[in-house]
């Protein structure tokens, strides 16, 4: 388990250094590994406004405060989600009853009451977290359109290239469902961005357990982990060989995982430590990942506390 001992300049530099990540993306849409573009989505707000890495610096410093000093939620908090449905086919139109399957998956998942989360390992017992956050459908909006896919420039978030803009966004999840394309299954804002391009999209054929969902990316958990990335986690990896996540008790993973990996994996990182491949923020099979940690149910608390950045969704 690793410990994080970083100054705000060190924060600082962390965020900085992130305005030169390069955008992978694949070449086709057929999705044989996980995608979440994230990360490079976040590189480019920086590249374009040079005050988000000051934002992010400040965030992760009240963070980094409210997990040690203990000041974080008490209560339930529990979020209305607003849906953005972008069709063109009649598939991509997807039913309120796939929409509702999504919203019962991340409160199985942000609640510890996923079947699997049975199956985490002894050794991650001890870690192994109930968030204790909610999720409330509160509408659903569908706007038809001639877009084939809307990549990842939040195209789908503005009425100006065509797309619905976020309802409430400081009060109210938006996720947005669309042909993403590039073999992108999501991506999320991280807490500190503009409002007006708040929230998640997910692709359309990965969103919730029925109609269009696509194995092996077929029983939402990429909702899972791009709504962990909206509440300020990082991927396990800390997107670097043997980078840091940010918290505390996962164990320092050398890169990404994929497929559903055989238990125990080592890390070749320094102390070889086992991986926790199951963890929401890997980039394993839907199947394949079932848990968040304490660490990471602290992170995403500090968010809803007075003076968090998520502070306006109260408790």
């Amino acid at each position: 388990m690793k410990k994080i001992l970083l100054s705000a300049v060190a924060l600082l530099m962390l965020f900085s250094c992130q305005n030169d990540t390069t955008e992978i993306v694949p070449s086709a849409d057929s999705v044989t590994k996980r995608g979440c573009a994230s990360q490079e989505v976040l590189a480019a707000q920086m590249k374009a406004d040079p005050t988000l890495a000051l934002r992010m610096n400040e965030i992760e410093a009240f963070t980094q405060k409210a997990m040690s000093s203990a000041r974080l939620v008490n209560g339930k908090v529990q979020i209305p989600v607003v849906v953005n449905v972008l069709y063109r086919t009649t598939a991509e139109n997807i039913s309120l009853a796939q929409i509702q399957s999504q919203i019962d998956v991340l409160n199985k998942d942000f609640n510890a009451a996923n079947s699997d989360f049975t199956s985490v390992p002894s050794l991650f017992s001890g870690v192994k977290a109930n968030v204790g956050i909610s999720f409330v459908l509160d509408q659903v909006i569908r706007k038809s359109t001639t877009k084939t896919s809307w990549g990842t420039t939040d195209a789908m978030k503005k009425t100006t290239s065509g797309g619905l803009a976020p309802t409430s966004p400081t009060t109210k999840l938006n996720l947005w469902v669309c042909t993403i394309g590039g073999g992108i299954l999501g991506y999320a804002q991280f807490p500190g961005g503009s409002s007006s391009t708040d929230g998640v999209a997910i692709d359309s054929k990965y969103i919730g357990t029925t109609g269009t969902t696509t194995y092996p990316y077929n029983l939402g958990r990429t909702a899972t982990h791009e709504v962990g990335h909206w509440m300020n986690l990082r991927h396990i990896w800390g997107d670097a060989t043997c980078g840091s996540d940010l918290v505390s008790d996962t164990p320092t993973h050398n890169t990404a995982n994929y497929g559903v990996p055989a238990y125990p994996h080592y890390s070749t990182c320094t102390g070889t430590p086992v991986e926790m491949t199951m963890n929401y923020m890997d980039y394993t099979d839907d199947r394949g990942m079932y848990m968040f940690s304490n660490g990471q149910k602290s992170r995403m608390s500090a968010l809803f506390v007075s003076g968090g950045s998520r502070a306006s969704f109260g408790i």
